[in-house]
């Protein structure tokens, strides 16, 4: 085999392969193999006819193009093995320029893994996320809990006020004729929730109890229901009953039903623990987020249309994967969202860009720091595996044992994200700074 390879443009290679005769009659060998039972020859039953019979009946070109397929495959693979090619596309443009017993010449092109030009990545200075937790955000915590333990009581010596309650009856009207969909009994809505179109619920309160209110409205222009878009409408309505939260009283009492501590310092004690390991988790991944996206943005890459492609395809395929737990269709979702697979595609295009450039840099780091993933990393995430699957750790590496490699992969990319994440040096907001200095 003899290859030339000419830079087309930026990770854009053309090849001109030209084969032996070896490895053509391995070809046309092949191809006869594989249809000989389908040559009709008198004196012959189907699939005993010699080749050179099969060739002399119906022309040695009958063989060509499966043979040219065979050649075409096993000198490309070669090819790549000599040239030492890491590409990322399938071969486009491919072309036979001569095909005979004693010569073979192909053209293709193919887009390669494009350079990386690291740009920053140790040391990358990233604004430092305050971790403190005030008494103020305590009080906060206990509040909330106190809210998801209140209860609702009823009401019936008063009228209906904002942060109530009703049970409502209802019937929309415009131009004094009830419109579908504009009916309602016994409806629980809060006063000043925003649930209803804007003026409906502000009208609500001094409603009292059994009394019939009319209240006078304007559907927003925008209405999802284009026949009452921007239209008056009265509604007739009558309150049922009203009911209001209790919030129990945040004592003692209260911290030892919610908790399993006597006393309301105890609980709040604890409440601040959780709420400082809250708040360091949660600035730690920030200042990760932002280092990350800084070493992506200092990195020099030229990436090949083929490789945001097809992450574009695996977003899909993990959409669809994902869909399927929930008992639902990837065409089903796709309705949903209204659009069509191209349309999805696209919309998600920006985030499988991200992720392309992400691979390609932690890859890039891992080889210049000269990362690697010891026996024991690997076989820390076959174990982690065969936790989640419910198999054996010798199940899984049987399952998974040719994708070593890419566990491999993962490991060296984590560790570049790691060094990125460690290294980057907390710095103070620029008012912060400021301030400090006037």
């Amino acid at each position: 085999m003899q290859v030339k390879k000419n830079d087309i443009k930026t990770n854009l290679i053309g090849l001109e392969i030209e084969s032996t005769p070896e490895v053509i009659e391995e070809g046309l060998e092949a191809a006869f193999r594989a249809h000989k039972n389908e040559f009709r020859i008198n004196g012959f039953r189907p699939g005993k006819a010699p080749r050179r019979i099969v060739e002399q009946v119906y022309g040695k070109e009958v063989l060509y193009n499966d043979a040219a397929d065979y050649v075409l495959n096993k000198e490309y693979e070669a090819a790549l093995d000599e040239l030492k090619l890491d590409v990322v596309s399938y071969p486009q443009n491919v072309k036979l320029v001569e095909f005979s017993p004693e010569k073979a010449v192909f053209t293709l092109e193919v887009y390669v893994r494009p350079e990386v030009k690291l740009g920053q990545y140790r040391n990358i200075e990233v604004t430092e996320v305050d971790t403190a937790v005030t008494d103020e955000d305590v009080d906060a915590e206990v509040k909330k809990e106190a809210e998801k333990n209140a209860r609702m009581i009823s009401v019936d010596d008063r009228a209906a006020q904002d942060g109530d309650t009703v049970s409502l009856d209802f019937e929309g009207f415009v131009d004094g004729v009830a419109f579908e969909g504009g009916k309602g009994e016994n409806y629980s809505l809060k006063l000043g929730s925003g649930q209803f179109i804007p003026g409906f619920e502000e009208q609500l309160v001094g409603a009292e109890i059994g009394k019939d209110i009319e209240v006078n409205v304007t559907f927003p222009e925008e209405y999802q229901e284009a026949s009452l878009a921007g239209k008056p409408a009265v509604f007739k309505c009558k309150v049922n009953e009203i009911k209001v939260q209790e919030i129990p009283v945040i004592d003692d009492e209260f911290a030892s039903d919610v908790s399993e501590f006597d006393t309301l310092d105890e609980y709040k004690a604890d409440l601040r623990k959780k709420l400082e390991e809250r708040k360091e988790k949660q600035a730690k991944s920030e200042m990760r987020e932002e280092a990350m996206k800084k070493a992506l943005d200092n990195a020099e890459i030229d990436i090949p249309e083929p490789m945001i492609a097809a992450e574009q395809e695996n977003e899909v395929r993990r959409m669809e994967e994902q869909l399927k737990s929930y008992g639902m269709k990837l065409n089903q979702y796709l309705q949903y969202m209204g659009v069509d697979e191209a349309g999805y595609k696209e919309r998600i295009r920006p985030q499988a860009e991200i992720n392309v450039r992400r691979d390609l840099v932690m890859d890039a780091i891992a080889a210049a720091e000269g990362f690697d993933a010891t026996e024991e990393e690997v076989d820390k995430e076959f174990a982690a595996a065969a936790e989640y699957m419910k198999m054996s750790l010798e199940e899984v590496k049987n399952v998974y044992g040719g994708s070593k490699e890419n566990i491999v992969r993962d490991i060296k990319r984590r560790k570049a994200a790691d060094l990125i994440a460690d290294s980057a040096v907390p710095v103070k907001k620029a008012e912060e700074t400021a301030e400090k200095k006037d």
